[in-house]
């Protein structure tokens, strides 16, 4: 028997209630949708400071290139969600995103399927890089 995942997206990506949240790039109705009935604190492009979810849209190395600005936008134990096209379509692949994360001093630490086009890889400070 096959397994039926039901878990709404906005949680596979730990949005809580009242999170301050920036959306860089992502044409989603759904998840816009979503998004809005989560949260109102939400920044279209430059991310306030102390951010707990950035959700960037990313299909090229100049995409990615943002991350490091991003980084000091978020709260220590905030996320940063790349979403990029997945499989045929797909532009970059995962060692793509974690090589532009790890010189931006972020770790990978969860995947999701964002729509049935794409996928997302969120990234995180190592906690022995957050302050305290």
């Amino acid at each position: 028997m096959e397994r039926v995942y039901t878990t709404p997206l906005i949680d596979k990506l730990g949005i809580k209630p009242g999170a301050r949240v920036a959306v860089l790039g992502v044409d989603d109705a759904e998840f816009r949708t979503r998004l809005g009935e989560r949260t109102h604190d939400i920044t279209e492009g430059e991310p306030q400071p102390q951010t707990d979810v950035i959700v960037l849209a990313a299909d090229s190395a100049e995409e990615l290139a943002q991350i490091g600005s991003l980084r000091d936008r978020l709260v220590p134990n905030g996320a940063l969600w790349v979403v990029s096209r997945k499989g045929k379509a797909a532009t970059l692949r995962d060692v793509d995103v974690i090589a532009a994360a790890r010189a931006s001093d972020l770790v990978d630490n969860k995947v999701v399927s964002f729509s049935a086009s794409h996928t997302a890889l969120r990234l995180v400070i190592p906690v022995a890089l957050r302050a305290r």
